[in-house]
């Protein structure tokens, strides 16, 4: 199977043609470099700092490859690349996520601990305006005989 691309040329229009094997290829350097951009991306937002194409040290190019048994085994080792960086990305932001459910918790027994006092003051309050209301209606005590 043959495809025809069109391809800018100096001064006129040429077309290139492509077979299918050639498509494939395309294809896998694509898959690859989806790849590797979606690992980039994660490393990014967790590690927030600069990134250097060493920083990925398990994302290979599969299309260098001349067998189908290299470049399969190739694709495996990237996806299980992929996949070891993905479990040990979960696992550090649920220790994030933990640890902000511990905080959580934290907060929330001292929000109860500020009602009780703030209960407990309402109740002081409450209490010495009622002795107050209570000393201003009684009628006033009888000394002289």
């Amino acid at each position: 199977m043959s495809v025809i691309f069109p391809a800018t040329g100096v001064g006129h229009e040429q077309f290139a043609v492509k077979s299918a094997a050639f498509l494939d290829e395309d294809l896998m350097k694509v898959r690859i470099l989806f790849a590797a951009i979606a690992a980039t991306t994660m490393s990014f937002f967790t590690a927030q700092a600069e990134l250097h194409a060493q920083d990925i040290p398990g994302i290979e190019i599969c299309t260098v490859e001349k067998t189908m048994e290299r470049r399969t085994s190739c694709l495996q080792s990237n996806v299980e690349f992929l996949q070891k960086t993905i479990t040990k990305l979960s696992a550090d932001h649920q220790q994030k996520i933990d640890a902000a459910n511990r905080q959580i918790e934290a907060l929330k027994a001292q929000v109860a601990s500020l009602q009780k006092v703030a209960g407990d003051l309402l109740a002081a309050q409450k209490q010495v305006s009622d002795d107050l209301k209570k000393k201003a209606d009684q009628p006033p005590s009888k000394d002289g005989k």
